[in-house]
C-alpha cells in the first residue's frame, strides 16, 4: 500500500507505525514541516513553515488562522507529490494543527486517519482547574476557539479517528465519538524494562552528583517543568520531605519552555519563578535540574528512582507515564483524569490529591518507608504494562484498524510452503507423486524501535 503521513514535526508519535510499514515494504511518503530528522526508507517532503498573517486579526482566531495557513501550505506540497504520480492509499496524520483540513481536496476518495488528542471544554477539564491560575471571562471564548479545527475535522468526508485513552475520548462531543477508535498507546516493553536483578545501585547522576547505594531518589519528568504536570506541587511538596529524611534526592527532567499553559507573567521561567518562591526553603544540593537528556539516561533515572511523581491536570496523558509503568517505578500520581485510567490507588501505584503538596509530600514518604508496599506496586505496574501497554499489539491493532479503512492487508500475504517430495520407489513399485502440503506462515513482528524522548 501507499501511505502519507502528515504531522508538522517529522515523524512525530508515528515513528513506530511507520518503522512497522516499512519493514513490511509498504511505500511510506510523509509530509512536514523543514526539520533535521529523517527515517530509513520514507520519503520525506517539507512544506513551507507557515507564518501569521500580519493583518489585525482577532486574538481567539489567530490559532485557527495559523492552522488554515498551514493546512493551505500541506496542501501544496500535497499537490506537487500527487502531479510526480503518488497516489495514496490512506492518510494519516494530527488534527491538531490543520494539516489534514485541505487533504480531501487533493486526493479525493481516499480516507484520512485522524489523531483526535483532546476537545477542549471551559468544565470539566484543565480550564479553572487549579485556582491558583484562574482564566479571566474575556479568555474564556478562546477556549472555544480553540475547537475550530476539531471540529472542521469531525466533518471532513471519508475521515476516522483514533484517541489514545478513553478520558481523551470521552472529552469529545457525543455525536463525535462515533467515528473515533480508541487506540491505547504502547511502549518498548524491552527497552522500558526495570533494572536487572541485583542491580548497582550507586549512580552518577547527569550532573556529575554521586549517589550511593543507600540514597533515595526520586524522579520527576515532563516535556516542560509546569503547571499542567503538577511541578509547582512537588516543589512545594519538597521542604517537608526533605526535613523528614535527608538521604533523599530529587531529580527533574524536562525543559523550561513554554508548554501547555501560559509562562509566568514576569517573563521567567516557572522553575526560576517558584524557586524564588522556594528561597532559604530547600536544601538545593540534593535537588537536581537535568533539562533534557538522552533517552537511554530518561531510562537510566526511572530504573534507580526509589518513587516517581507523576502529576497532570484534567489533560493529555504522557509518553513518560507508560514508560515509567513498564519499566515498574514506585509511582505517585495525581487523583485527576487520565492519570487514574493507568493507575489504581495501592495496586498500581499511589494516587494523591493534586492541589495538596503536603499529601503528595506524605505519599512519597510512604513510598520510601514501606519497601514491601513500593515493591509490590513496582511488580504490578509492570505486570499492568505487559497486558495493556505492549507496543507490538498496538502496532497490530492500527494495522487492523488500517485495513478495515482500506480494505487491504497491511500484513504481507501468507506464502504457501511446499513439502519436499518423496524419492521415487524403485522396488517394481509406481512411484507416488510428490505432494504439496499448504502451511500457513506466521505473520511478522514488528521489529522493536527505539522511543523519542518527549
Amino acid at each position: 500500500m501507499r501511505f502519507l503521513f502528515v504531522h508538522q514535526n517529522f515523524p512525530g508519535q508515528y515513528l513506530h507505525i511507520v518503522r512497522y510499514l516499512t519493514d513490511r515494504q509498504h511505500d511510506v511518503a510523509f509530509l512536514s514541516e523543514p526539520n533535521a530528522n529523517h527515517m530509513a526508507n520514507v520519503r520525506k517532503i517539507a512544506y513551507v513553515s507557515p507564518r501569521a498573517s500580519d493583518a489585525r486579526i482577532h486574538e481567539h482566531a489567530r490559532e485557527f488562522e495559523l492552522a488554515i495557513r498551514r493546512a493551505e501550505a500541506a496542501a501544496t506540497a500535497a499537490r506537487q507529490i500527487k502531479a510526480l504520480g503518488f497516489k495514496p492509499d490512506i492518510i494519516i496524520g494530527h488534527h491538531g494543527w490543520g494539516e489534514l483540513l485541505n487533504m480531501p481536496d487533493v486526493f479525493p476518495g481516499v480516507p484520512i486517519l485522524g489523531y483526535f488528542e483532546f476537545f477542549y471544554n471551559l468544565v470539566g477539564q484543565d480550564v479553572e482547574f487549579d485556582p491558583e491560575f484562574p482564566m479571566s471571562e474575556s479568555r474564556k471564548p478562546m477556549v472555544r476557539t480553540k475547537n475550530a479545527v476539531n471540529l472542521l475535522a469531525l466533518s471532513l468526508p471519508g475521515a476516522e479517528g483514533q484517541s489514545p485513552t478513553q478520558w481523551q475520548l470521552g472529552t469529545y462531543p457525543e455525536w463525535g465519538r462515533q467515528q473515533i477508535t480508541l487506540l491505547p498507546e504502547g511502549v518498548d516493553l524491552e527497552t522500558c524494562s526495570p533494572a536487572p536483578p541485583r542491580a548497582s545501585r550507586r549512580m552518577t547522576l547527569p550532573n556529575g552528583v554521586q549517589l550511593g547505594a543507600r540514597d533515595k531518589l526520586v524522579t520527576f519528568v515532563a516535556r516542560n517543568l509546569e503547571p499542567y504536570r503538577g511541578f509547582h506541587i512537588l516543589l512545594r511538596a519538597l521542604p517537608a520531605l526533605q526535613a523528614a529524611r535527608s538521604d533523599v534526592h530529587v531529580s527533574f527532567v524536562g525543559f523550561e519552555q513554554q508548554g501547555y499553559g501560559a509562562m509566568p507573567e514576569d517573563g521567567s521561567s516557572w522553575r526560576e519563578f517558584l524557586m524564588r518562591e522556594m528561597a532559604g526553603k530547600l536544601d538545593l544540593d540534593r535537588i537536581h535540574f537535568m533539562g533534557q537528556v538522552p533517552y537511554d539516561t530518561h531510562v537510566a533515572l526511572l530504573r534507580r528512582s526509589d518513587a516517581h511523581v507523576y502529576f497532570s491536570y484534567p489533560f493529555v496523558a504522557s509518553w513518560s507515564l507508560r514508560e515509567a509503568m513498564a519499566i515498574g517505578c514506585a509511582i505517585i500520581g495525581s487523583d485527576t483524569a487520565p492519570v487514574t485510567e493507568f493507575i489504581k490507588h495501592e495496586e498500581t501505584g499511589l494516587l494523591t490529591p493534586f492541589l495538596e503538596p503536603g499529601k503528595l509530600a506524605s505519599s512519597i514518604l510512604r513510598m520510601l518507608e514501606e519497601p514491601k508496599l513500593a515493591e509490590r506496586l513496582r511488580h504490578n505496574a509492570r505486570a499492568w504494562a505487559e497486558a495493556n501497554l505492549d507496543r507490538d499489539a498496538y502496532l497490530r491493532a492500527y494495522a487492523g484498524l488500517i485495513e478495515r479503512m482500506t480494505g487491504q492487508p497491511v500484513e504481507p500475504p501468507a506464502v504457501p510452503v511446499k513439502a519436499k517430495a518423496r524419492p521415487a520407489q524403485t522396488k517394481h513399485v509406481l512411484a507416488k507423486p510428490a505432494q504439496t502440503k499448504q502451511v500457513q506462515a506466521r505473520p511478522a513482528k514488528a521489529k522493536p524501535g527505539k522511543p523519542t524522548r518527549r
